[in-house]
């Protein structure tokens, strides 16, 4: 029962690093892999740099997309597009 005892501090300390930590973020990683997956052309986007621009582009077999800027075409990884920006871009106005 010591035995037992002296590890239990350590089992605690996982258990909640897993839900205040580990599980978060994968669910977060699921979701930004899940709206990278559903991009399609005309979306407009933010990327994690901080580009603005409109989906001209997508192409599956590198995982790349063509970004139409103010400035030109950018091509980009998927995985560049800011989810969280993006969606606030494209959610509906809010009539006051």
């Amino acid at each position: 029962m010591g035995d037992l005892g002296q590890f239990m501090p350590f089992v605690l300390m996982f258990v909640v690093i897993y839900f205040f930590m580990i599980a978060p973020q994968m669910k977060r990683a699921k979701k930004e892999k899940k709206f990278a997956a559903e991009l399609k052309r005309g979306d407009k986007v933010v990327t994690k740099s901080g580009m603005h621009g409109k989906v001209l582009e997508l192409n599956d077999k590198d995982g790349s997309c063509v970004i139409e800027t103010m400035s030109g075409k950018v091509k980009f990884e998927r995985s560049a597009i800011s989810m969280e920006m993006s969606s606030k871009i494209n959610a509906p106005v809010k009539a006051k």
